[in-house]
């Protein structure tokens, strides 16, 4: 380095100290150590407060299990999103683990890039994605309990975990015989194959929704989330019922989505995450990308439940 070279950074570095201290400093000393600082800082993250004191909050995320530096971004993120939205629990939508499938893997894959969450208690809970070894359900920290499909309740709400990869008759009559019981203010279903979708490498999963989307309809599932697709996309409401795909938390197709007429919004430009928030009334959800950008969000009003029949009726009591 030259002398006046030196100089200058000499010059420079007594002048940020100095800014710092509280002495005077010169405008270019200050804008040196403005420069640094915001180098520094993360960019804000744009999450909305919950919206009611007793809600149901939770994180939604999918197509996750790749160890690449997005996915430990996107945990990064959703640290940051629970300091002010303090969700209570994630949805993992499958493809929980790409690849191999070793002990490290489970740690490089979930464990590292959700670390901040799992210390503090915040449980998952996974469905089965294509990539996804069944035995992932025997993995304590995925809360599936040795099961392929099962349900939960978190506050008002029930939520129904199904395996896409095999829909046979056994997980259809437990699906019906579970719904007609649940009398639960909020039921949402999530699974990995999207019954709507407007993508261009695998589209909608017709096969799926014929034998799925009728038990939803005649039992009044209000919101079904899927994976699988590489991106969001939120599916203007099909049957009285809201679809997202978030298949983006972790890998991106970029420029994959069609825009077809069953979309209502579409982001296939960089990996994101949703917050969803479940009031009396209305749920409130927000998509918001590696970055701490919010790409869509909205609140969406409580459907009421259809009527039941009398035989369905008498499987509740």
């Amino acid at each position: 380095m030259r002398a006046s070279h030196l100089l200058v950074a000499s010059i420079l570095s007594i002048g940020a100290l100095a800014y710092v201290a509280g002495s005077p400093a010169s405008p270019i000393t200050a804008r040196a150590a403005a420069m640094q600082q915001s180098a520094a800082a993360p960019a804000p993250i744009q999450v909305a407060p919950p919206r009611e004191k007793d809600s149901v909050r939770f994180a939604i995320i999918g197509d996750t299990g790749t160890g690449t530096s997005s996915q430990y971004q996107v945990g990064e993120q959703l640290t940051r999103a629970r300091q002010m939205f303090p969700f209570e629990f994630v949805i993992m939508l499958g493809d929980n683990i790409y690849g191999s499938e070793r002990p490290q893997d489970f740690v490089n894959k979930f464990e590292k890039p959700y670390k901040a969450l799992l210390d503090a208690k915040v449980p998952f809970y996974a469905a089965l994605g294509n990539h996804d070894d069944p035995t992932q359900r025997y993995y304590k920290p995925f809360n599936m309990n040795g099961e392929r499909f099962y349900t939960f309740t978190k506050g008002s709400a029930r939520f129904f975990v199904l395996d896409s990869n095999y829909m046979d008759q056994g997980q259809l009559k437990w699906l019906e015989e579970e719904l007609s019981r649940a009398t639960d203010r909020w039921k949402i279903a999530y699974f990995h194959h999207p019954l709507y979708s407007s993508g261009e490498k695998h589209g909608s999963e017709i096969d799926l929704r014929t034998q799925v989307e009728p038990l939803f309809m005649k039992y009044g599932v209000d919101v079904v989330f899927a994976g699988h697709e590489h991106f969001y996309e939120r599916i203007k409401p099909q049957n009285g019922i809201y679809y997202f795909i978030e298949g983006g938390s972790a890998k991106l197709a970029k420029g994959d989505i069609r825009r077809t007429a069953l979309t209502a919004v579409g982001v296939d430009t960089d990996v994101t995450f949703m917050l969803a928030e479940l009031g009396k009334t209305n749920m409130q959800f927000q998509v918001l990308s590696r970055a701490g950008k919010r790409v869509d969000g909205g609140i969406l009003p409580l459907t009421p439940d259809p009527p039941r029949s009398a035989d369905a009726s008498s499987r509740t009591q």
